[in-house]
């Protein structure tokens, strides 16, 4: 790793890196590591659970109404308590037992989930969904915030990003079975049975954590003190990444890079469907190309960035992100187009990575919920109108001319990340 032997400050940053902290055990290789095990494993069926609800929810919609615009505002509604949820997230994560907190959300989501195919067996009951749903990915998002302050104390800084690699690497996998295995089980047992089932993968999650032991968290008696309202709460996060100069520079060219990239998946199906006139299956086998290159990313990310450091793998993850979104428009054979998706999707999970485990690791402690509730909200805060500018773009002035203006602007951040900390903030 490029910052195990660094004990002093982050360089460029006037912070000083967070005291390390994990169970017993840590410094092992991954796989030997029981807890870690049983932590990736519980993450892996959380995500399999949520990917399973993004097909079976859609279908009981679909199924009762018959209307894509119910669909719509279904998935709408989901969206905006995730967002909402992510500003008060952090907040909460920090005042609270992470372990407590992170079982208790599979439970809630259990329950929630497990209704519906409850209520089903006496008729479909659509105002239903939009109930759990939102709530659902509210509880969602406190989970992920969750996850990712407790890494760090299972497995130390030293292993962080092998740690967040197979964790991202495990979720992508989960997040193409998901769907897959949940259209099956609709298309043999109907949709309301799919929801059961997901249900279900929460109540597994749950059961895992309660066998997973958490190094104690680390008391912050020589800082000041812990901020008693919400709003001073909500604060701390933002101040934190202001005041690091290199998570500072990230969170502004992410903005960016998150506005330009959001609407990529719509941007190659309309590709696919419109400027080559391929079908829906095809469509299925690109989308899966470009999951596999999530998984190697993942898989890849610990080993660049031991040899080339942080700065160096995420800004060449960006720059690659960006050649490879410049091309997708022109590209006219359906390999070049997945093979352009699966190189682009590996580098958004190098540097997503390789940005989340920078996070855990200079991040003091106390403060890990609120930074990273505070880092996701100021990232994708204009990403959704970003994703619809650039569709409405694309509808009009074609794919290739879009997809090359995006890519270019990609690019650009990358070039923009070598005037910044950023590039400082290498092997060290």
């Amino acid at each position: 790793m490029p910052y195990e032997a660094q004990r002093e400050e982050e360089p460029g940053s006037r912070t000083p890196r967070a005291p390390r902290t994990g169970p017993a055990g840590k410094g092992h290789p991954l796989w030997r590591q029981r807890d870690f095990g049983i932590f990736w494993a519980a993450q892996t069926l959380s995500v399999f659970g949520d990917s399973f609800a993004l097909i079976a929810l859609p279908l009981l919609v679909l199924e009762a109404t018959g209307s894509l615009a119910r669909m719509g505002l279904l998935t709408a509604a989901g969206g905006a308590a995730s967002v909402l949820a992510a500003v008060f997230a952090g907040a909460l994560v920090d005042r609270v037992d992470r372990r407590r907190l992170l079982i208790a959300c599979d439970l809630v989501r259990m329950v929630l989930y497990g209704v519906i195919p409850v209520v089903w067996l006496f008729g479909p009951r659509v105002w239903l969904l939009y109930v759990v749903l939102p709530l659902c990915e509210a509880v969602g998002m406190l989970f992920a915030v969750g996850y990712v302050t407790v890494v760090r104390g299972l497995v130390g800084t030293e292993q962080l990003a092998e740690a967040n690699g197979r964790l991202n690497a495990t979720a992508a996998a989960a997040g193409v079975l998901g769907p897959l295995c949940a259209g099956m089980v609709a298309a043999w047992t109907g949709p309301a049975a799919a929801v059961g089932v997901d249900a279900a993968s929460f109540g597994v999650s749950a059961a895992c954590m309660l066998f997973v032991r958490f190094a104690a968290r680390p008391k912050d008696d020589d800082g000041p003190a812990r901020p008693t309202g919400l709003w001073q709460d909500l604060r701390a996060g933002i101040a934190f990444l202001y005041g690091h100069p290199v998570l500072r520079s990230l969170t502004a060219l992410l903005f960016v890079f998150s506005f330009l990239t959001l609407g990529l998946n719509d941007l190659v199906i309309y590709h696919l469907k419109h400027d080559l006139g391929r079908d829906d299956g095809t469509v299925g086998t690109v989308m899966a190309v470009g999951a596999l290159g999530t998984i190697t990313g993942a898989l890849l990310v610990a080993r660049v960035r031991r040899r080339l450091g942080f700065g160096r793998t995420w800004t060449g993850s960006v720059a690659v992100c960006g050649l490879a979104f410049a091309g997708l428009g022109w590209a006219r054979d359906v390999s070049v187009v997945a093979a352009l998706s699966a190189a682009f999707l590996a580098c958004v999970g190098m540097a997503g990575t390789c940005s989340m485990s920078l996070r855990q690791e200079v991040t003091p402690e106390p403060l890990l919920g609120r930074v990273t509730s505070a880092f996701w909200t100021l990232q994708y805060s204009a990403a959704p109108i970003g994703a619809a500018v650039l569709t409405w773009a694309a509808e009009r002035q074609g794919t290739a001319p879009v997809g090359l203006a995006a890519g270019a602007c990609c690019v650009l951040i990358a070039v923009a990340a070598l005037f910044t900390p950023i590039r400082r903030s290498g092997r060290a």
